[in-house]
């Protein structure tokens, strides 16, 4: 895995956690909003949407330099748009990452994979 790959995979992961939080507290403000005066929805609303965008935007740049099939970038996207999907999303991300740097360890140390 070169830098620039693991630089995309590491911001699509680095991002896909707030962004898996913001979901929720969107959900508590809209339920908040409803049923009390407190009415966090218009900022909570634009902080979930920033962080949505940079999810894509990250989610799309990491599918270039990876060379992913489509399978894959649409089940980060569909984790996204999920409440807490987001968290399996992160988890996976970072799974990814570490094979990454092992693979890239073990290339420049001659371990060949039987």
């Amino acid at each position: 895995m070169d830098i620039k790959t693991a630089s995309a995979l590491r911001r699509l992961r680095l991002v896909s956690l707030p962004e898996a939080i913001s979901f929720p507290l969107l959900l508590v403000c809209s339920w908040l909003k409803r049923n009390t005066d407190f009415n966090a929805v218009p900022v909570m609303g634009w902080v979930h949407a920033i962080l949505f965008l940079l999810f894509v935007v990250f989610l799309l740049d990491a599918w270039n330099r990876t060379k992913w099939p489509l399978k894959r970038p649409a089940l980060f996207f569909v984790l996204a748009v999920l409440p807490f999907g987001g968290f399996f999303a992160e988890r996976m991300l970072k799974r990814e990452i570490e094979a990454g740097v092992i693979a890239a360890r073990a290339r420049r140390e001659g371990v060949v994979n039987a």
